[in-house]
């Protein structure tokens, strides 16, 4: 049963003029009303509140059949009959009639309109006729484009809205015949288009299907149409053709109710072909039908009934456009209108059906009336539909789906709507006697009616009668001779706004005794605000503004339903609040902290908003009044959830001594653990009791504290205002226990509770460095990172931070700023990235009587790192330039470099030149091999070319010239030890080492 409102969805009402019973009426724009009767049209100006009042009145060929107006393009188009014959004319630039005598314009459509009498029609109305081959039976004009569709027996025709150029300054509205959509086996009864989208509705069948153009650029639709065989139609037919020989009075043979979706509806078994209609050129399209939806309804007849009691009825198509009404610059994405959702609806007499359409066709709601229905309309906001004696307006979900498609992830944290799926109710049953017919358009609702004449004595017929499918032609009812006791008014709707404060102020008799009556009241006018903004076509100008305020008070309602109800659904109170704008005071100011029995109960709903509040950084700080209401919440309903609660940055006016009390609570009660122990070392450093800190850190090692901070990472890290800020306890800890700082640091990078860069600014800001100086700290994190080669660690940008930070000391002659928490000793034992020092580097900084020992570390570092296996030299030689080589420092990092390239024989020049004595180490460390020739190639000649030429080094050279001839008589022939000596030495000085070479080929 569905569950009615008394609430006030219709407003003021008047009554529209006419001088003849209407007998067909439509909406015209925004400003307009027609009304059809006789061989008359008469246009009405409405505007608001104000009274209607006659615009204008236009004669028709006949009675008026059909009538329809498409925005797009500004015309009325209408099935009109005269002397049994049926007319398909549109009538064009209508608002240019000033009276009923005015010239009018007829022409033929495709007739192109010469020069000369262009002039003539920019200020006169126009009629197009439009000739078809079979009489007209409904039409539908596509809201978007201004397609004209017509539905005839087994077909229908399309006729694509276009324009003749006149002239720059003038075109006029013309036709264009494109297309035949050839459906057998069904008579339309009603059709609805919009975009490409078909919906064509027999007696008891309803077909939608998609026009789409082919990508593959096929071939063309046929001129002659051929029909598809389909099996299943085929073995209906059969039944039908053999079972038909058998009716009689006493036997009715009817077909099963059937409900196909999407793919599955082409096993329908009605056959749809296409037929173009114009010659094939360089700009045809080429289309191909997508069938979306059938369905087919079996009447009852368990009883008599009448025939009106098994027809469908009020087929629409409702589209609805992107707006974007909620993007962050407050305006919309686009002007033009891009379909966003379509929905289709039809009705039997006591049953309504809601479609969705676009992306997946799903049946969303089902409309169970109280009575007989007449006829329906369906807008974004509702349904109205009219009985005999009530005009009832049922809710819809329409903007709840179409927000969906809008956006995807709609049902997340941060944005929630109500569900499609949410049971619709009724919000008014009006009374109106006699109602016949109803039309919709802007914010009026048009209502026929008539008083009914004396009941006649009719002859009821029999089912089998009424169900014949023999006469399948559509015979439209000729109204009688107008009779006395008819009105039409219009109904003006409530707005959007007066409407969603009726709704919220009747929810609030729900909130005492909490019901889900009063989430779902208040999701009906959640969804109200919702759709008014989607259709902003409607919107006064600052009426937009005062919706948006509305959508955010509603969420903010929601909100507070979700977080007091006990429902499934409670988690739903973190989004609406969200969308809301209310910040966490202003939500837990709406809350009820009265004490009910002597104990307080808080329901799911609120701790779930407050607990996921609390973990954003939303640079909102709590009041300690509110803080202690927090506290004693968590306390009451998730104690395991205190230490977290009270890590927050909103929570930082909380006073200690409160929540200390309620942490020493939490151990007493057996929840003791870590992350409790280091809370309550926070709270105690606040409070400045230290002891009692030590304490506190001293129980457990510091691995296990590693661990607690890796659980709640805002014991030393917080953001506030998208920055990075220390917490009391890490500048504690940076002046006490640095190495349990970096470690717990490295710790939360490695289990992702931390970035890279995030990390490097923690340190930077916690020893108060400007962005261009490295801390000591930083650089000790830096080399802890590549001890623990984190995997998401890039190791070259590590080697890259760290060798530039050690060259800039060095160059600067800079000491550290703390003293660091490892030696190069420690991460050559711990680290394989740290290479073992060459020996010959111990020879060549041991020369520098006046080094510094405030840099030694970092020269070892920097060395050690050269050394290493994975560090790339050809990278950092650019970065090299700082640091001078006129120091033993930087020479022996440049030679360690150049060494490293395989530049030996520069290496080897450089040493003799600065530093002599470490050249045979060098050579004995470096010369092996393949490079084992340098030494009587590079070193021999070289040497004995120093030592030739004398000098202060002489002393120098010597020693390491018998050294060089001692390995190279070693390694060498006779023979070839003697080409390589110097023809000019003295013989005495090198005897020895022949003497030697000689000796080793007899002992050969």
């Amino acid at each position: 049963m569905v569950q009615l409102y008394n609430l006030h969805p219709f407003g003021s009402q008047q009554v529209v003029p006419c001088k003849l019973e209407p007998e067909r009426f439509c909406g015209g724009g925004r400003d307009a009303l027609f009304v059809a009767a006789g061989c008359k049209v008469e246009a009405f100006a409405v505007a608001g509140q104000e009274l209607c009042q006659p615009r204008c009145a236009f004669s028709t060929l006949g009675r008026v059949l059909r009538l329809a107006y498409s925005e797009a393009g500004d015309y009325l188009v209408a099935i009109e009959e005269k002397n049994k014959a049926t007319f398909l004319r549109a009538y064009v630039n209508w608002r240019s009639k000033r009276t009923e005598n005015s010239r009018v314009c007829i022409r033929m459509v495709g007739h192109k309109v010469e020069a000369p009498f262009s002039e003539t029609l920019r200020d006169q109305m126009f009629i197009i006729e439009m000739p078809l081959s079979e009489p007209p039976l409904c039409i539908s004009c596509c809201p978007v484009k201004g397609d004209l569709l017509v539905g005839c027996t087994n077909k229908l025709v399309l006729f694509s809205l276009k324009y003749q150029i006149i002239n720059e300054e003038f075109s006029v509205l013309d036709f264009e015949r494109s297309l035949i959509i050839h459906i057998d086996n069904i008579t339309p009864v009603e059709i609805s288009f919009c975009v490409g989208y078909f919906a064509v509705m027999s007696e008891l069948e309803v077909l939608i299907l998609k026009l789409e153009l082919d990508p593959k650029n096929g071939e063309r639709v046929n001129h002659h149409p051929h029909k598809t065989n389909n099996p299943m139609k085929q073995t209906e037919d059969g039944i039908s053709n053999e079972t038909s020989q058998f009716e009689s009075d006493d036997f009715v043979i009817c077909q099963k109710p059937m409900e196909l979706l999407g793919e599955k509806s082409e096993q329908s078994g009605v056959s749809v072909t296409l037929e173009s209609t114009g010659l094939a050129d360089e700009k045809t399209k080429y289309f191909h039908i997508q069938h979306l939806l059938y369905r087919r309804f079996t009447p009852d007849i368990s009883s008599y009934v009448s025939p009106d009691d098994i027809r469908l009825h009020s087929l629409q198509l409702l589209p609805i456009y992107k707006t974007g009404f909620l993007t962050s610059d407050g305006k919309n994405l686009s002007q033009e209108k891009e379909l966003l959702s379509l929905f289709c609806f039809f009705s039997l007499p006591h049953v309504g059906y809601l479609y969705m359409v676009v992306k997946s066709v799903e049946l969303m709601s089902v409309y169970q009336y109280p009575e007989k229905s007449q006829q329906a309309v369906l807008t974004p906001q509702f349904l109205h539909v009219i009985t005999s004696n009530n005009l009832q307006c049922f809710t819809v979900r329409c903007s709840a789906a179409a927000a969906r498609e809008e956006d995807p992830y709609m049902d997340n944290t941060l944005k929630a709507c109500p569900q499609v799926s949410m049971d619709v109710c009724a919000l008014r049953i009006q009374l109106f006697i006699g109602l016949k017919a109803i039309c919709h358009f802007k914010n009026h609702i048009i209502l026929l009616t008539k008083a009914d004449p004396e009941a006649i004595p009719e002859r009821r017929e029999s089912p089998k009668r009424l169900l014949s499918k023999k006469d399948t032609s559509v015979k439209i009812k000729i109204p009688p001779v107008a009779e006395a006791g008819w009105n039409l008014y219009i109904v003006n709707t409530t707005s959007p706004m007066q409407l969603y404060k009726e709704m919220v102020d009747y929810s609030n008799t729900y909130k005492t005794v909490k019901t889900q009556s009063c989430i779902h009241l208040l999701s009906e006018a959640h969804l109200l605000v919702r759709a008014a903004l989607m259709d902003a076509s409607q919107l006064e100008p600052g009426e937009k503004t005062e919706l948006l305020e509305a959508f955010k008070e509603s969420c903010g309602h929601l909100g507070d339903c979700y977080s007091r109800l006990d429902t499934q659904h409670s988690h739903l109170a973190l989004p609406y609040y969200k969308m809301s704008g209310l910040s966490m005071a202003e939500v837990l100011a709406r809350v009820d902290w009265t004490v009910e029995d002597g104990s307080q109960k808080y329901e799911k709903g609120l701790i779930f908003y407050i607990n996921h509040s609390l973990y954003e950084d939303l640079d909102e700080e709590l009041s300690e009044e509110l803080a202690a209401k927090v506290v004693q919440m968590f306390h009451v309903a998730e104690p395991k959830q205190l230490p977290h609660i009270l890590c927050s940055p909103s929570m930082k006016n909380v006073n200690p001594l409160t929540a200390m009390s309620y942490l020493r609570k939490l151990d007493s009660s057996g929840f003791s653990s870590i992350l409790v122990t280091l809370t309550k070392a926070t709270v105690a450093l606040k409070m400045g009791d230290l002891d009692m800190y030590r304490n506190e850190m001293k129980s457990h090692p510091e691995m296990k504290l590693v661990c607690g901070f890796i659980l709640e990472p805002r014991l030393l890290i917080q953001r506030r205002k998208g920055q990075i800020v220390p917490t009391e306890l890490a500048v504690y800890l940076k002046e006490t226990q640095p190495g349990l700082l970096v470690a717990s640091v490295l710790g939360l990078q490695k289990n992702n509770k931390i970035g890279i860069e995030e990390a490097d600014s923690f340190f930077k800001v916690l020893c108060g460095k400007d962005e261009d100086v490295i801390p000591q700290l930083l650089v000790d994190f830096w080399e802890a990172q590549l001890v623990a080669c984190l995997p998401d660690v890039v190791i070259e940008e590590l080697f890259f931070k760290l060798t530039s930070q050690y060259i800039w000391r060095l160059s600067k002659r800079q000491p550290p700023d703390t003293t660091p928490l490892r030696t190069s000793e420690d991460l050559i034992n711990s680290c394989s990235h740290y290479g073992l020092i060459y020996p010959w580097v111990h020879v060549l900084i041991s020369s520098d009587s006046s080094a510094d020992k405030n840099y030694t570390e970092d020269l070892s570092k920097l060395q050690s790192l050269v050394c290493g296996p994975s560090f790339d030299i050809a990278c950092i030689i650019p970065f090299l330039e700082p640091l001078s080589e006129d120091t033993i420092a930087g020479l022996s990092v440049h030679v360690l470099c150049h060494t490293r390239l395989k530049e030996y024989e520069q290496c080897i020049d450089t040493l003799l030149e600065r530093c002599p004595e470490a050249v045979i180490p060098y050579a004995n460390h470096e010369l092996k091999e393949e490079n084992r020739t340098l030494w009587w190639k590079k070193l021999l000649p070289e040497l004995c070319q120093r030592i030739k030429c004398g000098g202060e080094k002489y002393q120098l050279y010597l020693p390491s010239l018998k050294e060089t001839l001692s390995i190279v008589a070693m390694e060498l022939e006779l023979r070839d030890f003697l080409n390589v000596l110097p023809g000019d030495g003295t013989a005495a000085f090198f005897l020895p080492y022949l003497l030697y070479c000689s000796r080793k080929k007899s002992v050969t």
